[in-house]
């Protein structure tokens, strides 16, 4: 026992200690969460909804103002009700927004609904809600199943 003791005891180089961190463990766990969140997006599309299904209302308006939004982004505005006009398929959203104004202006009371198809995209559907209400309509609303 004493000859183990004595190499270090006699002043000899005894064992050192590394105070080292070992990071490979951690880079290890940060490369399969980056894998995880790398693949996890791409099987998760938030842009397209499909839209929820909704009792219809104790009384719709007879007439309103309906703009149709189809999944290629395709756009229709027209009247439906008593002063009903047939709908136009508009190519651009400046074209719809100056349509939506006309129509507008020319029927004040009457409200907006927005019919977006299910597979059109949910930011399509809030933009033009958002330019509408920067024309000034105030009542729109969305048309459901």
């Amino acid at each position: 026992m004493a000859s183990l003791f004595s190499s270090s005891m006699r002043g000899g180089r005894g064992r050192k200690f590394k105070s080292e961190i070992n990071v490979v463990p951690y880079i290890d766990v940060m490369l399969v969460l980056l894998i995880i969140f790398m693949v996890m997006p791409s099987s998760n599309n938030p842009s397209v909804i499909n839209l929820p299904n909704a009792e219809k209302t104790t009384q719709p308006p007879d007439d309103y103002i309906q703009v149709v939004i189809k999944p290629d982004g395709a756009l229709t505005v027209g009247v439906n009700g008593k002063n009903a006009q047939a709908a136009e398929p508009l190519a651009n959203r400046t074209l719809v927004l100056r349509k939506l104004r006309a129509l507008h202006d020319e029927h004040p009371d009457i409200p907006v609904m927005i019919a977006g198809d299910k597979d059109s995209k949910y930011d399509d559907v809030i933009q033009l809600i958002s330019e509408a209400k920067k024309i000034g309509i105030n009542r729109v609303g969305l048309a459901t199943k």
